[in-house]
């Protein structure tokens, strides 16, 4: 039996059904991702799972427990919010105890455990300071260590990043990562990055529009996407997506038989640049992103299909130059016209 089970989870608010039969199953140890664009339901349904929110149908089982009707006090989880809700009167020492104290805990074992939780996350010489002393990553940090000390079950993280820097982001994600495998707690992440999707997660959730889109580890998702839309969310820059009609070249090219009224898809890795007149067809380029490490190449083909093409080195081409271009066959992704992956046939 998993760890923590969803079975069929239903949220309404009036006539709007925002989450909508959500079958789910985490086993412990496990760091899954919820991900999908705003809108999707993906803080719902964790909000749901922590008890701020009532289950409009369906079942939830913790650890063999149903805590369906339970309050969220009583379901042994911990959230950490986007806005870390911390005391700004209190000390990190009291912000990070608060909870225990409120239950009334013995204060050496509520002194242990505030301790080696500042401990793992570097905290020991801001155990007096308030919370506006501090740096948003820090106070980020206050509130990881506050579910901690509680030694939930399961930690929620809500979106935890997403008020913080391109630099501080980076460093909190590692940070975070590292406090799993330490820990080796069973973790839900909500987050709108697929980076950090792809880079936290041992299992992705993908939502859209209240369902389960696809469920797997970030590199099941990037290679075998079950769906456009998960094909086009996951990765950055996005897959390519062409229609057959408007470059017709590809099925001869690809060797594969396209579907009518489907599309191709294509990463911007298996999308290589030649001289012109030397690759399978030809186009031009509209801009070029030097990045250092990589280069983004934005170019259009002849019959006006927009392609990107990812390469590690570094270019001479401007925009308005005449390229050649060659694309993976192995690499490429079918969907039908309602964004469905289909297989992919080879054309005798």
């Amino acid at each position: 039996m998993a760890f923590l089970q969803l079975k069929g989870i239903e949220k309404k608010f009036g006539e709007a059904h925002v989450i909508q039969g959500i079958d789910l199953a985490i086993e412990r140890g496990e760091f899954v991702v919820f991900v999908g664009p705003s809108g999707c339901g993906k803080s719902t349904l964790l909000r749901l799972i922590a008890g701020l929110e009532e289950i409009s149908a369906g079942s939830l089982e913790l650890d063999g427990r149903d805590i369906t009707q339970q309050a969220s006090s009583k379901r042994d989880l911990a959230m950490v919010f986007q806005s870390y809700a911390l005391y700004p009167h209190m000390s990190v020492y009291d912000n990070m105890s608060f909870a225990l104290r409120l239950a009334k805990a013995d204060p050496a074992v509520i002194k242990e455990k505030v301790e080696r939780a500042a401990e793992i996350l570097n905290l020991g010489p801001y155990l007096q300071r308030t919370p506006r002393e501090l740096s948003g990553g820090q106070r980020q940090r206050v509130a990881i260590g506050r579910a901690i000390v509680r030694s939930p079950k399961v930690f929620l993280f809500d979106e935890p990043l997403s008020n913080l820097d391109a630099a501080l982001r980076g460093q909190t994600r590692v940070e975070i990562a590292k406090l799993h495998r330490e820990l080796g707690a069973t973790t839900i992440y909500v987050t709108h990055d697929q980076v950090e999707a792809m880079t936290l997660a041992d299992r992705v959730v993908v939502l859209r529009d209240g369902r389960i889109e696809q469920v797997g580890s970030p590199l099941e998702l990037y290679d075998r996407p079950a769906s456009r839309f998960v094909a086009q969310f996951i990765g950055t820059p996005q897959m390519n997506v062409i229609s057959a009609s408007v470059l017709p070249q590809l099925q001869s090219v690809l060797g594969v038989r396209l579907p009518g009224d489907g599309v191709v898809g294509l990463r911007p890795e298996s999308v290589t640049l030649k001289a012109p007149g030397q690759g399978q067809f030809d186009g031009r380029v509209e801009l070029v992103e030097a990045l250092g490490a990589e280069t983004l190449i934005y170019l259009t083909t002849q019959g006006g299909a927009q392609l990107t093409s990812r390469q590690n080195t570094r270019t001479q081409l401007r925009a308005g130059d005449s390229v050649g271009v060659d694309v993976d066959a192995n690499a490429v992704h079918l969907f039908d016209a309602k964004g469905h992956a289909l297989p992919v046939p080879l054309v005798h």
